[in-house]
């Protein structure tokens, strides 16, 4: 399957991404990966960047379209799965969600489980690719690689070459598996579990696949290109938390301080990161720094979150008054009418309760709530509103939505698609 890749006429974001390409381009620091001989020999001049939006826009430069084998970025997905079928709980009664704090090969075992700390080491990784179904490790790596699929929304490559390399430079990964085997926290054997390991790293991807993945993640395991879903927002959830805390190995602090999304990285020099609703980015320079993440996708990321403010906790600017009119009234059906417009998150409730509560103290026994300019309502604004509306309801007043998306926001109120159809129907009334 291919993807439909759509650009914009004059892309803005492509022309930043065009820029910060030159810039940084002849930036050689770090060295290619010398694990195995295919990474060593790897071009180190090459260098792409893409930015996937939640409606399915890419917006790329550079060499988007060269393909490597994904390494460690598949943990984060393998991962997905094992959440998928097992649930989390069972999932973390054999792999934690802790930093290590250590480089990706450490042995990060707890001491009193054998448990490692957490899903985007390579112990970790080992055991949740144990975790995934399947009758045996080619039906296991199938459904990962399935899983991949779904996400980059398009049939992926195998490089043969580079499993043959990994099977045969895979000792200390070996023993680390044999010895959380014998701990108890890795489940299958050994040579099956390092099978579907090994597997899943060769599989062959592109920037542009990268971004599309994580702008999956992003939004929320619906793959914003295909619209398939992939996995549920429960688990993208998890999965970006443990990236944002895990997903840059030893570096993962740091990374969180400077840039401050979600990220993992593998050392073919790929590197893919996400912003929850906003959008996933696909980077790729082959050369490493000290800890195994790409030098160019290290500096590239740090300059468009400074750029663009896309750190997670960065304060949002200033918005509009989530209240946009709470005076009118409609004395004929004695009822008040309160507009609301932006965003339904916690801090935009209290507004909109006392914009209510306004009603209540009138006269008035009707609320027309009119959410129509309502971009988006977070599960707390939802749980808010219902509840108000709830108590509106025990107060023997009546309430009318109007939403012309008819999104069914809230329950127990009339819900009509324009004002003049509030007005029809309290005439009706």
């Amino acid at each position: 399957m291919s993807v439909p890749v759509t650009t914009l006429i004059d892309d803005p974001i492509a022309r930043v991404l065009g820029e910060l390409h030159e810039r940084l381009r002849h930036d050689y620091r770090g060295e290619v990966s010398a694990s195995i001989p295919t990474l060593a020999n790897a071009d180190h001049k090459l260098f792409g960047l893409a930015v996937c939006s939640p409606d399915g826009f890419v917006s790329e430069a550079g060499d988007v379209d060269v393909e490597f084998s994904v390494q460690s970025i598949s943990k984060a997905f393998t991962y997905a799965l094992a959440l998928s079928d097992r649930g989390r709980e069972a999932v973390h009664e054999h792999v934690g969600a802790e930093p290590s704090g250590e480089a990706f090969s450490a042995i990060s075992l707890e001491e009193e489980t054998g448990r490692p700390d957490n899903p985007m080491i390579n112990a970790g990784a080992l055991v949740t690719c144990a975790l995934v179904g399947g009758e045996d490790a080619r039906e296991k790596f199938a459904r990962i690689r399935s899983l991949m699929e779904a996400a980059a929304g398009r049939t992926l490559g195998f490089d043969e070459t580079v499993y043959e390399e990994e099977q045969a430079a895979s000792d200390r990964n070996r023993a680390l598996a044999h010895f959380m085997r014998s701990a108890g926290s890795l489940t299958d054997e050994v040579d099956p579990t390092m099978e579907v390991y090994l597997r899943q790293c060769s599989v062959l991807v592109t920037t542009r696949d990268l971004a599309i993945m994580g702008a999956t993640l992003a939004r929320g395991g619906i793959n914003p290109v295909t619209g398939d879903r992939v996995f549920s927002g429960e688990v993208a959830r998890h999965v970006l938390t443990v990236m944002a805390t895990c997903g840059m190995y030893d570096y993962s602090g740091e990374w969180l301080l400077t840039v401050g999304t979600p990220a993992k990285s593998g050392v073919s020099g790929g590197l893919i990161t996400a912003s929850p609703g906003q959008f996933g980015m696909g980077l790729f320079s082959p050369k490493l720094d000290a800890r195994g993440n790409s030098v160019r996708g290290v500096a590239a990321s740090q300059d468009l979150a400074e750029r663009f403010q896309l750190h997670a906790l960065t304060l949002p600017g200033g918005n509009l008054p989530v209240v946009r009119e709470s005076e009118e009234r409609w004395p004929e059906f004695g009822a008040g009418v309160v507009a609301i417009q932006g965003d339904l998150v916690f801090a935009s409730m209290r507004g909109v309760l006392a914009a209510m509560e306004d009603v209540l103290d009138s006269t008035d026994r009707v609320l027309v709530l009119d959410l129509d300019r309502v971009t988006r309502v977070h599960a707390v604004g939802e749980k808010i509103l219902q509840g108000a509306i709830d108590r509106l309801h025990d107060l023997e007043h009546d309430v009318v939505i109007v939403d012309g998306a008819r999104r069914g926001i809230v329950t127990g109120a009339v819900e009509v698609e324009t004002l003049d159809a509030a007005r029809d129907w309290l005439s009706e009334r």
